[in-house]
Parts: C-alpha cells; sequence; structure tokens
C-alpha cells in the first residue's frame, strides 16, 4: 500500500500542501493555515467483514478512526461528513443499525456529523457496504508523527492487537470462552488529557500494521531509533492465544483504540498519570524509549533477555479489519 502510494499516487500530484503538514508528510491528517489557527483535516474509508463484530460495527469504527486521526495530531475535533455507498439489496434494518451506531459514536466524541452522501451500487459491485469518513480539528500545539527526540518515552494507552484479532476471530467462527472484543473507541479524553500534562513530542494510532509499523513510521521519520521492552507491552492473555492459534504476531496486528504518545523524558510520569485517569487510557504504560543508535530501527529487548529488530509487516495479514 506504502509503496502504491508513493511511486504512483503521489508522483501524479502537484498541489499537496495547503499549511505545515501536507500529503507528502504522510501523517494521520494535515493542516490547513487559518489566520492563527491551526486547522486539521483527514479523510479514512472504512471496509470491514464482518460489519457486526463483537465490541463495535462498521459505524463505531469510521467515527472513531476519524476522531483518532485528529486527536494524534493534536486536533480537537469540530465536525465530521460521512459518504456511504451501499450495495444494492443491503438490508434497511443493517443500515438503521449502522446508523444509529454512528450516532452514538458521534454523541460520545461530541463531534457532530453535518454533511454527507449515498450512493448505492449493483448488487455484486461491493459487499454490503463502504463507509467514508471525513474530520475537521483545531489543533492548539500541533503534533506530528515525525517529532520523536533521543530520550523520549513512548506510552502506548492501552492493550495491543484487540481490535485485528477479535475481528479475526469472529470472521473465522472461532468460538472461546474468553471475553475478546475490539478496542475501537474515540480517543480525544484520553489525547487530551496527555496535551495538558505537557511535552508530547509525538503521537500516532497504531491502525493498519499495528505496533510494529506505527513505531517504525514514527522511528524512520523522525531518524532515530527505538527501543522496546517486550515484556511491557500489553497484550491480553485471550489476544495472545488466540494470535498464537492464527499464526499471527499481535504486534503486527491493527489496533483501533490506542494512541502511541511520545513524551519528554522528564515529564512521562506526569502524562502517563493524566492517560490513566481517562475512561480509554486505564491500561496505559510505557513501553520503551528513543535512542540514537539503529536510525530508522525499531529494537526489541525480549522476554529472554535478547534484542532483535521489530519489523513492519509484508503486506496485510488480515485484510479488511478496518
Amino acid at each position: 500500500m506504502m509503496k502504491l502510494i508513493v511511486d504512483v499516487a503521489l508522483k501524479e500530484l502537484s498541489l499537496k500542501r495547503a499549511g505545515e503538514v501536507g500529503l507528502d508528510e504522510l501523517d494521520d491528517g494535515a493542516t490547513i493555515s487559518l489566520g492563527d489557527k491551526t486547522l486539521v483535516l483527514t479523510t479514512d474509508s472504512h471496509t470491514v467483514k464482518p460489519l457486526f463484530f463483537p465490541g463495535g460495527d462498521i459505524g463505531r469504527l469510521a467515527i472513531a478512526g476519524t476522531v483518532n486521526d485528529l486527536a494524534v495530531m493534536g486536533a480537537r475535533p469540530l465536525a465530521m461528513a460521512c459518504a456511504v455507498v451501499l450495495e444494492e439489496g443491503f438490508l434497511v434494518e443493517d443500515f438503521r443499525k449502522i446508523c444509529r451506531s454512528i450516532d452514538a459514536t458521534s454523541r460520545e466524541a461530541n463531534v457532530p456529523l453535518i454533511a454527507g452522501d449515498t450512493k448505492v451500487m449493483e448488487q455484486g459491485a461491493l459487499d454490503g457496504v463502504v463507509l467514508t469518513t471525513t474530520g475537521i480539528g483545531v489543533a492548539e500545539t500541533l503534533v506530528t508523527d515525525h517529532g520523536l527526540k533521543p530520550g523520549d518515552k513512548i506510552i502506548v494507552t492501552g492493550t495491543i492487537g484487540d481490535h485485528g484479532v477479535s475481528i479475526l476471530a469472529h470472521r473465522e467462527g472461532i468460538n472461546v470462552d474468553v471475553d475478546l472484543s475490539s478496542d475501537v473507541a474515540p480517543l480525544w479524553e484520553t489525547v487530551e488529557a496527555a496535551l495538558k500534562a505537557g511535552k508530547v513530542t509525538a503521537m500516532k494510532d497504531p491502525t493498519r500494521g499495528g505496533l510494529a509499523a506505527a513505531l517504525n513510521d514514527m522511528a524512520s521519520k523522525a531518524k532515530v531509533g527505538i527501543l522496546v521492552n517486550e515484556a511491557d507491552i500489553p497484550i491480553l492473555p485471550a489476544v495472545m492465544s488466540m494470535s498464537e492459534m492464527l499464526g499471527i504476531d499481535p504486534l503486527q496486528i491493527t489496533n483501533e483504540g490506542k494512541a502511541i504518545i511520545g513524551v519528554e523524558p522528564e515529564r512521562c510520569d506526569e502524562v502517563l498519570a493524566a492517560v490513566l485517569k481517562t475512561k480509554y487510557g486505564k491500561k496505559a504504560c510505557v513501553i520503551g524509549e528513543v535512542t540514537t543508535d539503529h536510525p530508522g530501527d525499531v529494537i526489541l529487548e525480549t522476554v529472554v533477555g535478547g534484542r532483535r529488530l521489530l519489523e513492519s509487516p509484508v503486506g496485510d495479514p488480515a485484510p479488511r479489519i478496518c
């Protein structure tokens, strides 16, 4: 996907910037300069199978995903738009459920949905429904995914791999006697608490490609190394067991309700304490630090005491989960 974007799409486009952060930065959103205000704009298409899954559905996924893309750039979400493409024959009652979920998540995040579009395609042209959400927010202090500095601490706001593993287990019809559900949630409250505590240097939400892809992206863009302690990465036992059963790495699987936060070391304790007090940050922890060694790489210190490269996944281990 990244090669397709960089080698094809970006090379064919010329007007790619309206502020400090544009399309070339490939961040979670881009900025628009408007007087003394910094607006952040983001857009995302959502296709997931199944449409309804433990912990959420495509409607909650679409709203939360866009809120989170704004949040990790330091932007308070202001408003959203949503485009819907339905397959001919899609059940009206299922569409009602999705609309209710969109409304409930918008209310939770306190972000009004103010514009949209709806199209219907012939049966067989797509699988059910695709949602595209666009959000705009205002950033008092802009945060990017390339601001890490040596010495910074890395905080993750909760357990890793919940969304992707839950989707795959549900998709494959695997019934287990454990509490396994998606983490999909809007994170502005959690991110706002971190920002108010101060000295946040970089943020990213570990969606497609999971924690591994997000950390590698942050390290590469900032030209720094990241050392992560495997024992400190929070993973639910049910997620770990299911990952082993499915043959996937939970560090490379999508999350939809977590953020990675880089913070200056002297304020790490304050930021972590602030995040822990929020609804979706109760299992936050420090998982590593930024170094000058191995610029662009993420090194995992394993539970047995060795070290290895934590690489981005090659291909998508779990397509159509976000």
